[in-house]
């Protein structure tokens, strides 16, 4: 099977250089997802040479939303307006660089547990928050499942219909991450209840208990029936993974099924 949409994405941290992202093309990625985390995060120093890969490969280059200490559903006001002004400031900076940006929702921090309607209330004002600032870029937020794990929100396949129902905004969809959604034995459900909302895919296997971020083919996900249920799907599939070794092993298996 060839895909002509696939993306790289690594959250390790690479180094202050992103001339590791001019192997990409050659290896047979056609994107790049830039991790708003540690040095790859954009800011005035390194967005040059973002740019200059924007401008000198033919990578589609999409970005993945700060996620580490963020919690948008968190009800300490100073610090979650510091988490969306950081947002902010990434969807700032991604202008006429990225036309899509991923999302995460929130979840329930131990004064959250105590109230968790006003927490899913917030985590909804949050991301509608994040739209409409993206909006202002002509950028489209892609809200993620999560994986299985306790008291965060968007697990589970009714769970992300709310919570776009509830956002409401124009420029909102759905990243579908395989990986995360096979921790909740939910990935037919989410493929056959979702579909029409997946602006956008991360794929990674595991082995249905933790979210181990492995290769293709080395966990328990059925990559051929997933490869086969997205006839008509023209977002990105994105292989985040801890190497490009490891993204080269996935291409390899793609190409197998």
């Amino acid at each position: 099977m060839k895909v002509r949409n696939l993306s790289f994405s690594s959250r390790v941290d690479t180094g202050h250089s992103f001339i590791w992202v001019y192997q990409l093309e050659d290896m047979g990625y056609t994107g790049w997802e830039i991790v708003q985390e540690g040095f790859q995060t954009l800011h005035n120093g390194n967005l040059g040479k973002v740019r200059e890969i924007r401008d000198t490969t033919d990578l589609k280059i999409t970005m993945h939303l700060p996620f580490s200490d963020m919690n948008l559903a968190g009800l300490n006001d100073g610090i979650r307006n510091e988490a969306l002004r950081q947002m902010h400031r990434c969807l700032e900076l991604g202008n006429e660089i990225v036309e899509l940006a991923v999302v995460h929702p929130g979840y329930l921090s131990p004064y959250g547990s105590q109230f968790p309607e006003r927490a899913w209330q917030t985590h909804i004002g949050s991301i509608q928050d994040v739209c409409d600032t993206a909006a202002d870029y002509g950028i489209t937020i892609a809200v993620e499942n999560m994986p299985e794990m306790p008291k965060i929100f968007g697990k589970y396949p009714d769970e992300m219909l709310r919570t776009l129902e509830e956002v409401n905004r124009d420029n909102v969809g759905m990243t579908l991450d395989v990986g995360h959604a096979n921790t909740a034995g939910a990935v037919d459900e989410f493929l056959e209840k979702c579909k029409e909302h997946i602006l956008h895919m991360h794929i990674h296997d595991n082995h249905g208990r933790s979210d181990e971020h492995l290769p293709l083919g080395r966990g328990t996900v059925q990559w051929k029936k997933v490869m086969e249920s997205l006839k008509g799907y023209n977002g990105r599939l994105v292989t985040e993974m801890a190497s490009l070794e490891e993204g080269a092993e996935c291409i390899e298996y793609i190409k197998s099924i």
